[in-house]
């Protein structure tokens, strides 16, 4: 027969080591087409069967965890395991543990050697492994990976030697991830590392700005107040501290003030930066250096500017400096960044533990975080389809603010038409969280308005020139007279000039603290002009009703 099989015939499943494309040109008689395309497919057939029963084979899970010397166990993340057949019959399978140090893959029954493709750096050894396993028709397997069967030794002369093996990220993200934290001011969220059991915590200075309280996020769960104790704004440096009983498993990150000297730094170096960015757990990112002077380094890191204040590592594992920006950037992500030197952040520690003694320690209460629940696209595009109305913001107003209360989907739906300045990508993120946006209130001055009218009776009609009467300094909320904590007390900046701001509130709250329950909703305004003084406004019951039934989806998902 003549199939009618084309000049060029591409099989469903390519294999490895078999050329998948089967000429058949057309000068072949149509017989001898046929008769070579039942060979070749009588060829495949096992081929196929066997590709096909290792798609259904067995499951072979994989951790991958340390111990270190407190015995505490640590998943080592995003380590490289090379898989291979007895005998080998292909090229080994690549497969990276996950975040929590398990990685699996699916293998047909067989004998295998999982080994690793480098070793893990951890508390001054090296630790890799070469297991063999057998994976049984049927049946899932599962090998772990732990000291016990290592191969341990010390950190080789090329693993220290930065031009010779670069810093392992995953090795610094395994050993201190737990020790870098979040930090949360008015104006901006950055990161920073603890680099004392007493509860230091170092990161920039322009961070913490003039502020002498921040907001450091150890988990999800657990955020506390610190105290700021010394910066030195030439070094870029910050020393924060917070009551040491809420470390729990953030290991200090030793700085090694009072060390012999180490290795020089030097350009080209590789070296490797830890922080946090929004939304996201602690990760990792390697560059090199690109230029060293005496307090600070240039790094072609590419970090967002929430990384900031996060430490940097060299290859041997020791910590160089903590992250600055400076340099070009493009949206909220720049591609050269600041070193700053380990030994100028020993500096500003020595000036902060001068100032421990006579300080006021830090407070132990616990800080509100936000709702642990993630709101899908699809749940608040379906609650906007269903809202009966506008999406505009619920409002009320004071004599010098207005008031806006913006629930997911009024933020979600309103996040092209409003400007959230500095904390648009919080906003972006749609937590499930209630925001009380604050609003200082536009004024023209009397003599603007005699002026204007003066011009309007000579037939030239001009706009309404106004000012803001009073910028936003604080808010407090009460429920039925109990003040309640805010999840964070932002400030949306609206820079006048270089040198002046205008600030607005963008206050972030628990929904379940504000609402129906409350009996009454107050809160107090309080200007920078007079900060003393607070202007104090009621929230109407049907509002409380109207943002209580908003987050009806919301309290379903919990």
């Amino acid at each position: 027969h003549d199939l009618g099989m084309p000049a060029s015939f591409q099989p469903r499943h390519g294999l490895r080591g078999v050329d998948s494309t089967v000429m058949l040109g057309a000068p072949w008689p149509p017989l001898l087409r046929h008769c070579v395309c039942v060979l070749v497919v009588a060829a495949l057939a096992p081929l196929v069967s066997l590709a096909s029963a290792g798609q259904v084979g067995s499951m072979l899970r994989i951790t991958v965890a340390l111990v270190d010397a407190e015995q505490k166990v640590t998943p080592v993340p995003r380590h490289l395991l090379l898989v291979s057949d007895n005998p080998a019959s292909a090229a080994p399978r690549r497969v990276v543990t996950a975040a929590d140090g398990t990685a699996s893959l699916r293998l047909p029954p067989g004998n295998y050697t999982v080994e690793s493709d480098r070793p893990v750096v951890f508390q001054g050894k090296e630790y890799q492994w070469t297991l063999t396993l057998d994976v049984r028709p049927g049946t899932d397997a599962t090998l772990a990976l732990t000291p016990a069967n290592a191969e341990v030794g010390a950190i080789s002369a090329t693993a220290a030697a930065p031009a010779v093996r670069g810093a392992d990220a995953s090795d610094m993200l395994t050993l201190w991830q737990d020790s870098v934290v979040a930090l949360w001011t008015p104006t901006r969220r950055a990161s920073g590392f603890v680099i004392d059991a007493r509860g230091l915590i170092a990161t920039n200075q322009q961070v913490v700005g003039t502020a002498a309280l921040v907001e450091v996020q150890l988990s999800p769960m657990v955020k506390v107040q610190a105290r700021v104790l010394a910066v030195d704004a030439a070094s870029d440096v910050a020393i924060l501290w917070i009551d040491p009983t809420a470390l729990a498993s953030a290991r200090p990150v030793p700085l090694g003030c009072v060390l012999p000297a180490k290795p020089p730094l030097v350009n080209g170096q590789a070296i490797v930066a830890l922080g946090h960015e929004s939304g996201r757990p602690t990760r990792s990112t390697s560059g090199t250096l690109n230029r060293v002077v005496s307090r600070a380094m240039l790094a072609d890191f590419s970090l967002e500017s929430t990384s900031s204040g996060g430490p940097v590592f060299a290859a041997a594992g020791h910590v160089v400096g903590l992250t600055s920006f400076v340099g070009e950037k493009e949206g909220d992500v720049r591609y050269e960044s600041r070193v700053v030197r380990v030994d100028a952040v020993c500096d500003v520690v020595a000036s902060a533990e001068s100032r421990l003694a006579t300080a006021a320690p830090p407070s132990a209460t616990p800080l509100p975080v936000e709702p642990v629940q993630v709101i899908p696209v699809d749940v608040l595009e379906a609650a906007a389809k269903r809202r009966a109305g506008s999406l505009s913001p619920y409002r009320t107003a004071s004599a010098d603010f207005d008031l806006a209360f913006l629930t997911p989907v009024i933020a979600y739906a309103g996040l092209q038409s409003m400007d959230f300045s500095n904390w648009h990508d919080y906003v972006a993120d749609t937590p499930a969280v209630l925001l009380v946006r604050v609003t200082p209130k536009q004024v023209e001055h009397f003599w603007t308005t005699v002026a204007r009218g003066a011009a309007r009776l000579q037939g030239l009609a001009l706009p309404p020139i106004t000012h803001v009467k009073s910028g936003f300094a604080r808010l407090r909320a009460f429920c039925g007279g109990a003040e309640v904590t805010p999840i964070h007390p932002f400030l949306l900046e609206r820079r006048v000039s270089e040198r002046e701001a205008i600030y607005e509130g963008l206050y972030v709250f628990d929904p379940d603290t504000l609402g129906p329950q409350c009996g009454t909703v107050e809160f107090e305004l309080f200007s920078d002009q007079a900060p003393a003084k607070a202007e104090r406004v009621a929230i109407k019951l049907e509002v409380l009703q109207q943002i209580w039934q908003d987050f009806a989806p919301y309290r379903a998902l919990k």
